[in-house]
């Protein structure tokens, strides 16, 4: 039987250890009194409060500030125009929403990758996981955070070790924990649903704001044809016309810009997600399925039968 190492301590002694990891303290959401997601997921609810706040501070820089100063006016001008705000505010508000859930998982991103710098399993080259070690190593992994659930990398060790006494060979470890890395995939591409239709939804709202803006321009344009002969009143309607021109152009410029900028950041988070998850993979590899040694057990004894009864 292998001998623990020292930094395994007994269940005695870690229950008066301070915990190092505590999701319902550290996590940004619960820190605010929101219940958090799960993992790397985001309380939409939270979001949208932060998503609401920025918007009406964006508007309000723009009014008092942007408008202002010279090299900035003209951007003021497009984002204050009075014929596309029933499209710009709702594009404005569906940005800041998608950076709130995006900045949300950043943070809630860093906090699952301190995992990975805890001592959950032994590193020394002689430590052999067994079933007997396992009930040491996950009462450990207990003394280190509130919950391993709350945690990508611990709720797959946990799961793992606290069936490895149903478990007869390596590979059936090595299947937990693929079922489990493929779960929280999973996990990570539906957290995005919310963002790839906000993606969408912006530049839909640009269209939108573009047809309303072209309609005008048309509907001036039959008063200027109207107006023939008047040049005064030529010059009157070809103000409406540009101006209908300006509003089609100007949504969906903003609206386009604001897409792209999320899109951008979207990839960025979801790239480092997956290096994330592929961490953890190697680190369960490196230090789980790596330092198993599960004794095989015989086959259960055949059942006697009964003998046949003699004629």
């Amino acid at each position: 039987m292998a001998q623990f190492p020292s930094q395994i301590t007994p269940a005695s002694q870690q229950s008066s250890n301070p915990e190092l990891l505590a999701w319902t303290q550290h996590d940004i959401e619960n820190r605010f009194g929101f219940k958090g997601g799960r993992h790397t997921g985001v309380n939409h609810v939270f979001a949208f409060i932060i998503a609401v706040l920025l918007t009406g501070l964006a508007y309000a820089l723009t009014v008092f500030i942007l408008q202002r100063l010279p090299f900035a006016n003209t951007v003021a001008a497009m984002i204050l125009r009075p014929s596309n705000q029933y499209t710009m505010i709702p594009a404005t508000l569906f940005f800041f929403f998608g950076a709130a859930v995006l900045f949300l998982k950043s943070r809630k991103l860093k906090f699952q990758e301190r995992a990975l710098s805890l001592s959950a399993v032994p590193t020394e080259p002689e430590f052999v996981l067994t079933e007997a070690t396992a009930a040491t190593v996950l009462a450990r992994i207990h003394s280190l955070v509130d919950h391993p659930r709350h945690f990508v990398l611990l709720n797959r060790i946990d799961r793992a070790l606290s069936n490895l006494k149903n478990i007869g060979q390596v590979n059936d470890v090595s299947s937990i924990l693929r079922a489990q890395a493929e779960n929280d995939e999973d996990q990570l591409a539906s957290s995005y649903a919310l963002l790839n239709g906000l993606v969408w939804a912006i530049p839909v709202l640009g269209f939108i704001g573009t047809v309303q803006g072209l309609s005008m321009a048309i509907s001036q344009f039959t008063q200027t044809l109207q107006a023939s002969g008047d040049i005064s009143m030529i010059r009157l309607s070809l103000q409406g016309v540009t101006a209908g021109l300006a509003t089609a152009f100007e949504t969906t410029l903003i609206a386009l810009v604001l897409a792209l900028i999320l899109q951008l950041w979207i990839t960025f988070q979801q790239k480092r997600e997956m290096s994330f998850l592929d961490e953890c993979n190697d680190y369960c590899h490196s230090h789980v399925v790596s330092k198993l040694r599960l004794i095989d057990r015989p086959p259960p004894a055949p059942t006697p039968t009964a003998p046949d009864a003699q004629p």
